[in-house]
C-alpha cells in the first residue's frame, strides 16, 4: 500500500512538472510574439549636386603663355554624353578667347565608342563683346564668334583614349606661328559637366554665346587671368552619386550575412547591386539561409540627391539588421553598415556606415567612367577582396552622401 502510494504521488509530480514546463514553454513563446516589433528604416541621399564632376587648369611650361610651336595637355576622366570645355586667350587681341562650342568637345561618337586623333574642328574663336577690336573702349556686346578667322588653323586639339580607366588626353598645340592671326595663348581653364543619368547638369559651361560675357570668362578674354574663373569651379566641382534601391537582411549571429570585409565576394548577389544596384540575386540567396528571417527592399528606382526610400522590418530581442546600396556613379562601389546593428536600433545610424569596393570591377572615375552602369556600360572584371574605398578619388566624405534613420 505505501508502495502503491509512493508511486502515483511520484507519478502526480512527473505530471505536474511536465505540465508546468510546458506551461512555461507556451508562456516564454508568447512572450516572445509580444515582444516582437516592427521599425522602419529609411535612406536618404543627401549629397549636394556640382556643375562640374572635375574641373582644372593649364599653362605653359617654363612661361604661363604658351608660344607658338608649344604645346601643353590635360588628362580627364568622362563617360559618354559628356564633354570637355576649355578656354584660354587670344593673347593678341582686345577681348578674344578659344573655346569649343557648347557643352564641349565631343568625347564619344553615337554607337560609344571614343573620339580619339585631331579634334581641331571643334575649337572655335569668341569675341567677348566686352572691349572694341580696335579701340580697346569698354563696350557691352553679347558673346559672338570672330568672323573670318578659322581657329583650327591657330590651335590643334589631339585626343588620347584610355579605355581601362576612361581618362582622356588632350593635347593642345599653339600652330598660330607664321599665320596672319599668330599669337601666344594664356594659361586656360578645362572642365567636364556632370551627368545625372539623363542630362548634363551645365550644358552651356563658361559662358553663354549670343548672351552678355560674366566676370570669370571677361578675365581670361582680356587678360588671360583665370583667377577667377578656377574660384567659381572649385567651388561647383565635385563628384555626386544616386543610390540604388536599398536591401536590408534582418539576421541572428555575429556574421553579417551579405559580405566579410577582407574576403573576395561570395557570388551570392552582392556584385549585382555594387555594379548595377539589381538587388533581386541577393535577395533570393539571403532568403535562402537559415539565419536570415527577413530580406527587405526599399525603393524600387534610382535614389537621386534630396530623395529618400523607406521600409519596415519585423524582428524580435536578438535580432540584428545589416543593409546594402550601391553608391551608383562608381563601377562597383557600395555602401553598407561596418558595425553589427541591434534589429532594436532607433535613430540616425549613418555613423554606422562606410563605402566599400566590391573588388569585382576595374575602378573609373566616379561619375565619369565609360564602364560604369551610369553610362550604359558593365565594369571591367577583376577578382580582389572587399576593402574600404581610399582617397584614390575626392569622393564626398559618407555622411555627406547618405542618411540612414531607423525609427
Amino acid at each position: 500500500m505505501n508502495k502503491f502510494i509512493f508511486r502515483t504521488s511520484v507519478l502526480a509530480a512527473a505530471t505536474l512538472a511536465a505540465f508546468t514546463l510546458s506551461s512555461c514553454k507556451d508562456s516564454n513563446d508568447d512572450m516572445m510574439m509580444d515582444m516582437s516589433f516592427q521599425r522602419t528604416i529609411t535612406f536618404e541621399n543627401v549629397v549636394t549636386p556640382k556643375d562640374f564632376v572635375e574641373s582644372g587648369s593649364f599653362q605653359g611650361t617654363g612661361t604661363p603663355i604658351i608660344l607658338p610651336g608649344q604645346s601643353v595637355s590635360v588628362t580627364f576622366s568622362a563617360g559618354k554624353t559628356q564633354a570637355l570645355m576649355f578656354a584660354t586667350m587670344y593673347g593678341a587681341s582686345k577681348d578674344w578667347f578659344f573655346a569649343s562650342q557648347q557643352p564641349g568637345i565631343k568625347l564619344f561618337d553615337t554607337n560609344g565608342n571614343a573620339i580619339t586623333g585631331d579634334v581641331s574642328s571643334s575649337v572655335r574663336l569668341w569675341d567677348n563683346g566686352t572691349k572694341d577690336d580696335v579701340t580697346g573702349q569698354v563696350e557691352g556686346k553679347p558673346i559672338m564668334q570672330v568672323p573670318n578667322v578659322n581657329a583650327s588653323q591657330l590651335m590643334k586639339l589631339n585626343l588620347a583614349y584610355n579605355d581601362v580607366t576612361s581618362e582622356f588626353t588632350l593635347t593642345i598645340t599653339n600652330t598660330s606661328g607664321g599665320t596672319a592671326n599668330e599669337t601666344p595663348f594664356s594659361p586656360g581653364v578645362w572642365a567636364v559637366s556632370n551627368y545625372n543619368g539623363s542630362q548634363l547638369l551645365n550644358s552651356a559651361p563658361f559662358f553663354t554665346p549670343n548672351a552678355l560675357s560674366n566676370p570669370e570668362i571677361t578675365d581670361i578674354a582680356q587678360m588671360g587671368n583665370i583667377s577667377k574663373m578656377m574660384t567659381k569651379l572649385n567651388a561647383n566641382t565635385g563628384i555626386m552619386t544616386g543610390l540604388s534601391p536599398a536591401l536590408v537582411v534582418v539576421y541572428r549571429g555575429d556574421k553579417n550575412p551579405m559580405y566579410e570585409l577582407g574576403k573576395t565576394d561570395s557570388g551570392i548577389g552582392l556584385k549585382d547591386i555594387a555594379q548595377f544596384g539589381n538587388v533581386a540575386k541577393l535577395q533570393n540567396s539571403l532568403k535562402s539561409l537559415s539565419n536570415v528571417k527577413g530580406v527587405y527592399i526599399a525603393g524600387n528606382a534610382p535614389v537621386a540627391p534630396g530623395s529618400k526610400v523607406t521600409t519596415y522590418f519585423n524582428a524580435e530581442p536578438g535580432d540584428k539588421i545589416a543593409y546594402v546600396t550601391m553608391f551608383g556613379f562608381s563601377n562597383d562601389w557600395f555602401y553598407a553598415n561596418e558595425q553589427s546593428i541591434d534589429a532594436n536600433t532607433k535613430g540616425d545610424i549613418s555613423s554606422k556606415t562606410s563605402l566599400y569596393d566590391s573588388g569585382t570591377g576595374i575602378d573609373q572615375y566616379p561619375g565619369a567612367g565609360n564602364h560604369q552602369a551610369l553610362f550604359g556600360g558593365t565594369p571591367q572584371s577583376e577578382n580582389k577582396i572587399i576593402s574600404k574605398v581610399g582617397t584614390q578619388y575626392p569622393v564626398p566624405a559618407v555622411q555627406n552622401v547618405i542618411k540612414v534613420t531607423i525609427n
